[in-house]
């Protein structure tokens, strides 16, 4: 399979998409053929296999590389008397945060027809916004956490809560700007700081000791068979708050991770809730939910639509899932006229 991967975006995650794109590149080899890097400024670049050091992005000197335009059916260079078109079998939408998982570039990769693995628009939209993936979650009968959701600053708001609790940005991942709040006094300063990155704020309780569990998977067609696949069971090993840096700092590691030690019935239970999500919505798309087993219960924390390096490693054989990941058909639509052609002639 020859892959092409696109990564960057105008966001706070911009640097880990990046981070996120070297570190695929470790793992899938040459089987990634095209790497397309979308800089803040909304433009696309084509960057060389071998210049793929985060350097290169740091310093500027990816504005050197040939730009590229999104047109009908893939990127195309443009050279002096016509554009050439950059050749791969399927896209990798791998830009974390705004615009890869906000919906933005799956409706512009669907407009212009290119084939893509990553989060449709409904998709994105309903796992970006935090506030929406709980109304998901109940839609769908998961448990989730009780929570307060602000648009302005409003610690009365908080009054009925017990203490500790978390504050997140609504619309950001990867642990950025999430700020724990230990007592009343502390509202004021620590929903200041959250909505420095973000006009939305989701309140939340901080309990600390709880479990949490990665699991990722996705929908493959197999020998014409459609099938569920899952990765191993994350724990991982932590503090009471993963914070930015505990997060990310590992996102090259191409190590498998350990099972966790969790009851066949518990696993049963996610791999239910995870599919119940996925199927239709996440169709197309390598997602990792994160849950919290609470007393014996299961709750839904997150859904991430574009993990980390695509969580690749939690999965035993990551190149055979991504060859295989079932991509959705978009549906035939005949444009004949002939609604207009009946008015013409009833004239």
């Amino acid at each position: 399979m020859d892959y092409g991967l696109l990564f960057g975006g105008k966001s706070f995650e911009h640097e880990i998409s990046i981070v996120s794109a070297i570190a695929l590149k470790e793992v899938l080899g040459e089987q990634i053929k095209v790497f397309i890097f979308l800089d803040g400024a909304h433009k696309f670049y084509l960057i060389e296999p071998k210049d793929m050091r985060s350097q290169l992005f740091s310093s500027g000197q990816y504005k050197k590389c040939p730009e590229l335009s999104l047109k009908m059916h893939g990127f195309y260079t443009q050279g002096l008397l016509s554009s050439k078109k950059v050749i791969f079998n399927t896209l990798i939408n791998l830009i974390h945060g705004a615009d890869g998982e906000d919906g933005k570039l799956a409706s512009l990769l669907d407009f212009f027809g290119v084939r893509f693995i990553g989060p449709r628009v409904e998709a994105s939209v309903l796992s970006f916004n935090k506030h929406f993936t709980k109304m998901l979650a109940k839609e769908k009968g998961l448990n989730t956490l009780p929570y307060v959701f602000l648009e302005h600053h409003d610690g009365t708001a908080l009054k009925h809560m017990d203490y500790p609790l978390i504050a997140k940005p609504n619309r950001l991942g990867s642990s950025i700007g999430i700020r724990v709040i230990q007592e009343e006094r502390d509202i004021a300063f620590g929903l200041d700081e959250v909505f420095e990155f973000d006009s939305q704020v989701l309140i939340e309780p901080f309990k600390k000791g709880v479990k949490e569990y990665n699991l990722a998977g996705c929908k493959i067609q197999d020998k014409g068979e459609s099938a569920f696949v899952f990765s191993t069971i994350e724990e991982p090993q932590k503090k009471d708050f993963l914070g930015f840096e505990e997060k990310y700092l590992d996102f090259a590691r191409t190590d498998k991770v350990s099972k966790a030690d969790l009851s066949p019935a518990l696993e049963k239970k996610m791999h239910a809730l995870f599919k119940a999500l996925y199927d239709p919505l996440f169709v197309g798309a390598i997602i990792r939910c994160d849950f919290f087993v609470i007393e014996g219960e299961v709750f839904l924390n997150e859904i991430n639509p574009i993990p980390g390096s695509l969580a690749h490693y939690l999965f035993e054989d990551f190149a055979h899932v991504l060859a295989h990941i079932d991509l959705p058909k978009p549906t035939p639509i005949p444009i004949t006229y002939n609604y207009i052609n009946q008015i013409q002639k009833a004239k």
